[in-house]
């Protein structure tokens, strides 16, 4: 055999080899395949393992077979009560029919679009027909189920099975959360005004009817106390009249020396009297003596 010859026979194993190649394909058990034939369906696969198509002429489309997250952008919804809302979802579904999915999307790149829309179009419709309260109570379960059903329902059409919808977050738009932030502020101040006030007017009246309580006890007070000092006066009258009563003369020299000791206590008084003045009449001698 010539060296042309084993040229040749390379080159057709060669081909061979990649023909063979190109005729089989492994399916793993996440996987499900269409084979197409120049575009028209010839077999579906779902069962893992090797299989053989007809190389050059078939070809084979791969689909995930297990549950695919679906993630859409949050949106803006208008509640029945006409209250706005940003509604954050997300869902989960399954290509159960490759074929249909195949003729109705082709990719799951079209498919996360279409089903987007879906679950867009879905929560509209139930909650445009929905009060706010409604999605904080227990109610929140139903219409969940009410939106997944009628997205699974429109996703048949597509081969999807939808495995479940969620609500992951639904919060108001920013401009309405600072609205009522502003609103709720302006209430508290309202609320802080009207407690200042009151609280400046009980303590107005307890100022008020401790002032009468204090104007009371200082009355009773003086009272009480002008009584027990006429009381004193008079007993210290009683007194004085009991000792003048007892040495009239004594009592006389004694209260005239209280009257040189105030008026002559300061040094710079002078004072122009007659030797024989009354009030100097007991200078230079003392009481006159008798009686006692």
């Amino acid at each position: 055999m010539n060296r042309t010859t084993l040229i040749a026979a390379g080159i057709v194993g060669a081909v061979l080899l990649v023909i063979a190649s190109s005729a089989l394909f492994v399916v793993n058990q996440a996987e499900q395949a269409l084979v197409l034939r120049f575009g028209a369906h010839r077999a579906t696969i779902k069962e893992p393992g090797l299989h053989f198509k007809m190389p050059l002429i078939e070809e084979v489309v791969r689909y995930d077979l297990r549950l695919l997250a679906l993630e859409p952008p949050a949106e803006e919804i208008i509640l029945g009560d006409q209250k706005r809302i940003v509604v954050d979802t997300f869902a989960r579904y399954r290509i159960a029919d490759p074929l249909k999915f195949y003729q109705a999307l082709r990719n799951e790149t079209n498919a996360r679009t279409q089903l987007s829309q879906v679950v867009s179009s879905s929560l509209r419709r139930v909650m445009g027909q929905l009060m706010l309260p409604s999605l904080l109570s227990d109610e929140r379960a139903r219409i969940m189920e009410d939106i997944q059903k009628e997205v699974g329902e429109r996703a048949s059409a597509y081969g999807i099975i939808v495995a479940d919808v969620r609500i992951r977050r639904a919060d108001l738009p920013e401009e309405t959360s600072q609205s009522i932030y502003d609103r709720m502020k302006s209430e508290r101040e309202r609320q802080a005004k009207e407690l200042r006030a009151q609280g400046y007017e009980w303590g107005q009246q307890i100022r008020a009817r401790a002032e009468r309580e204090r104007t009371v006890i200082l009355a009773e007070a003086t009272k009480q106390s002008n009584f027990f000092r006429a009381k004193g006066d008079v007993e210290s009258s009683r007194i004085f009249n009991e000792a003048y009563g007892k040495d009239a003369r004594f009592y006389d020299f004694y209260r005239s020396l209280e009257a040189y000791r105030k008026a002559l206590s300061d040094n710079s008084t002078s004072m122009v009297l007659s030797p024989d003045s009354d009030f100097l009449r007991y200078f230079g001698q003392g009481p006159a003596r008798g009686g006692r």
